[in-house]
C-alpha cells in the first residue's frame, strides 16, 4: 500500500472498535485518527449537524499530512456526514444521495418498491392530523422517515395506539428531523419525498418472521455479500436478545436473500460502500420482507465475523475507503458460532451497582476472547440513556464465540452470574 503510512479518519472512533482496526494484518500499514468523538456526535438535542460538519472539517484542515481515506460505522450523522467529508477530499465513498436514498425510510420504500415486492405496505402519516392510512392494516408501526436504535417507533394495535404513538413522535421528531432537513436540501430529491421532508412519519403494516442481516459491500457496480446474521429476539418483545452468526437459514432462502438484496442496492445506486440490509422471512407463509437498507456495515457485527471468519468486517470497509478490492477470509477464525447478546431490562430504575474491572477481568479469563461492553451508568436512571428502543434499556452488551449453539448459550449464562447489576425502583 505504499512506502508512506495511510491516513485514515474515523468518525466516532471508540475504544473496542480502535482495537478490531488495529488487528487488521493487511491494514497494517494505516494509522488510524479520531475524527470527533461518540458523544460529540451522538448526544445533541436536536442534532447539531452543521456544527458538526465545521468541527470535523477544522480537524481535518489542521492536520498537516495527506488524507487518504474518512470512514465511519456508525447511524446518521455519521452515515451522511462521511460522504459529504469525503467529496470534499476527493475521496472514494458512496454517492451521498444513495446514502440518503437508505437513510429515509420512505424513499427507501419507494425505491425497494422498482425492484421488488420483498416490503410491508406503507403510508406516510400526517403528524398534525393524525389518521390511520387506508394502505397498511393494524398492527403497524410508527416511525420517523429518519431514527436511530428504533428511538421513536412505536407499535400501533388499535386507532388508540396509533394516536398516542403519532403524539409521541410529534413531540421528538425535531431532535433528528432538523439534521435530516440540513441534508435533504443538499440533492435532488423527487417530488414526492421533498414534499415530506425529513421530519415525516411512515406507517407500515407489522411484518414478522426470523429476522435475517445479509451484510455486504458494492464495488463498481458489483454487489458481493459476505455474511449473514441471525436476529434474535427476547421473547414476546420487539427488542434484540443477541445476533448470531452465521444464520441457521436454508441455503435456497439466503440464495433469495441475497438475490433481493442485490436488486435493491443496484435500484437505489449505492457503491463504493459497505451495507447491510435487515429482513424477515415468515416461515409459515415463505415469504421475505425488507426491515430496513443500511449504507453502512454494522458495527455490532465486526467482533463475530473476528471470531468465525478470521477478520472483522472492517477490513471491507477500509479497503473500499482506500480504493482497493476487499479481501475477507472465510471460516478461519477459531470459533464456529459467535454472537453479541444484549442484557436488557424491561422497565426504568436507578442504577445503584455496574459490574465492575475486577468481575469484567473474571469474565475474560474464564471466557478469552469475549468482550464486554457495559452500557448502564451506575448512579443514574436507565431513562437517562441515549439511543435506547422504545420498549427497553441496554444495560450491557457481551461477544462471544463458541464451537456450537449451546456452547454459545452456556457462555452467555454464566457471564450473567459473573456480571451482577443492582437497581432501586
Amino acid at each position: 500500500m505504499g512506502g508512506r503510512a495511510e491516513n485514515v479518519f474515523v468518525l466516532g472512533l471508540d475504544e473496542r472498535n480502535r482495537k478490531l482496526l488495529h488487528d487488521l494484518p493487511l491494514l497494517a500499514g494505516c494509522r488510524f485518527h479520531a475524527l470527533l468523538g461518540r458523544e460529540e456526535l451522538m448526544h445533541g438535542a436536536p442534532v447539531p449537524l452543521h456544527d458538526l460538519l465545521e468541527k470535523a472539517q477544522s480537524r481535518l484542515d489542521a492536520f498537516d499530512e495527506p488524507i487518504d481515506a474518512i470512514v465511519g460505522y456508525w447511524d446518521f450523522p455519521v452515515s451522511s456526514m462521511v460522504p459529504i467529508l469525503c467529496r470534499r477530499h476527493g475521496l472514494p465513498s458512496a454517492p451521498l444521495k444513495a446514502v440518503l436514498k437508505c437513510e429515509n425510510k420512505y424513499w427507501s420504500r419507494l425505491e425497494q418498491q422498482k425492484v421488488c415486492t420483498a416490503h410491508p405496505p406503507f403510508a406516510l402519516v400526517d403528524l398534525d392530523n393524525p389518521e390511520p392510512p387506508s394502505g397498511p392494516a393494524f398492527p403497524m408501526w410508527l416511525k420517523p422517515v429518519k431514527s436511530y436504535s428504533s428511538e421513536l417507533a412505536f407499535k400501533a394495535e388499535n386507532p388508540e395506539q396509533f394516536a398516542d404513538a403519532a403524539e409521541r413522535i410529534r413531540k421528538g421528531i425535531s431532535r433528528v428531523g432538523e439534521a435530516f432537513d440540513c441534508v435533504l436540501a443538499m440533492v435532488d430529491l423527487p417530488p414526492e419525498v421533498a414534499k415530506a421532508g425529513g421530519q415525516a412519519c411512515l406507517a407500515e403494516e407489522e411484518i414478522c418472521g426470523h429476522e435475517i442481516t445479509v451484510e455486504g459491500y458494492s464495488r463498481d457496480g458489483k454487489v458481493h455479500v459476505y455474511g449473514v446474521i441471525d436476529s434474535h429476539l427476547y421473547p414476546g418483545t420487539s427488542s434484540f436478545l443477541r445476533y448470531q452468526y452465521p444464520s441457521s437459514a436454508p441455503p435456497q432462502v439466503t440464495e433469495r436473500l441475497i438475490d433481493v438484496t442485490s436488486r435493491v442496492v443496484r435500484q437505489i445506486g449505492l457503491d463504493n460502500t459497505t451495507f447491510n440490509i435487515e429482513f424477515f422471512w415468515d416461515q409459515e407463509r415463505d415469504r421475505i420482507n425488507i426491515v430496513e437498507v443500511n449504507p453502512r456495515l454494522s458495527q455490532s457485527h465486526a467482533p463475530l465475523f473476528e471470531y468465525v471468519d478470521g477478520l472483522p468486517n472492517y477490513q471491507c470497509m477500509i479497503s473500499l475507503a482506500l480504493g482497493h478490492e476487499p479481501m475477507l477470509p472465510f471460516r478461519q477464525g477459531p470459533y464456529r458460532v459467535a454472537a453479541k447478546w444484549f442484557l436488557r431490562r424491561f422497565s426504568d430504575a436507578y442504577v445503584r451497582r455496574c459490574p465492575g474491572q475486577d468481575e469484567i477481568a473474571r469474565v475474560r479469563r474464564e471466557m478469552p476472547d469475549t468482550i464486554v461492553d457495559i452500557i448502564a451508568k451506575e448512579r443514574g436512571r436507565l431513562s437517562d440513556l441515549p439511543s435506547q428502543d422504545s420498549y427497553s434499556y441496554e444495560l450491557a452488551a457481551l461477544y462471544l464465540g463458541a464451537d456450537d449453539e449451546s456452547e454459545l448459550h452456556e457462555k452467555y449464562r454464566r457471564c450473567l452470574e459473573l456480571l451482577p447489576f443492582e437497581f432501586d425502583e
